[in-house]
């Protein structure tokens, strides 16, 4: 597995979050960990209650007590590589570098208000990945953000 080409990532994580609806005028800062499957089961169980790995979980601090300030952390992104690559393999119209890029969008989506816990907000959140991952694939080559390793 390459490490991601960071100034690509970081473009488009933020044009992903201003697709998103995330407040990306302010000086916030968005944090993504790249973890395995190992990581992500122990995360999930700790933090969410549920057992095995996932693809990714997102913290989002923009409705907390306390008002963020310019340099705060607004989201954190836990998203499992390992997971991407075996979603990308046995899906047809995907990919390993085209699942991160959903995961991105997904845990972005959450981290303003949408969810997927029932078949109505789970709807929603499919149409508003389907209309943040188009705008993303014409302005971005996901396999130039996420290289594999060649075998």
């Amino acid at each position: 597995m390459c490490p991601p080409a960071r100034a690509r990532l970081k473009k488009m994580i933020l044009r992903t979050a201003e697709l998103a609806g995330l407040p990306v005028q302010q000086e916030l800062f968005i944090n993504i960990t790249f973890v395995g499957d190992r990581t992500m089961a122990r995360y999930n169980r700790e933090y969410v209650g549920h057992e095995g790995t996932t693809d990714v979980i997102t913290f989002c601090y923009l409705e907390g007590e306390e008002p963020l300030l310019p340099g705060d952390v607004a989201v954190d992104l836990l998203i499992c590589v390992d997971f991407a690559m075996q979603e990308g393999r046995a899906r047809k119209d995907s990919s390993y570098a085209r699942e991160l890029a959903l995961y991105i969008a997904h845990g972005l989506l959450h981290s303003v208000g949408e969810d997927d816990l029932d078949p109505v907000s789970r709807k929603r959140m499919r149409r508003r990945e389907r209309e943040v991952m188009k705008q993303l694939e014409q302005e971005f080559d996901f396999s130039g953000v996420f290289p594999e390793a060649k075998k």
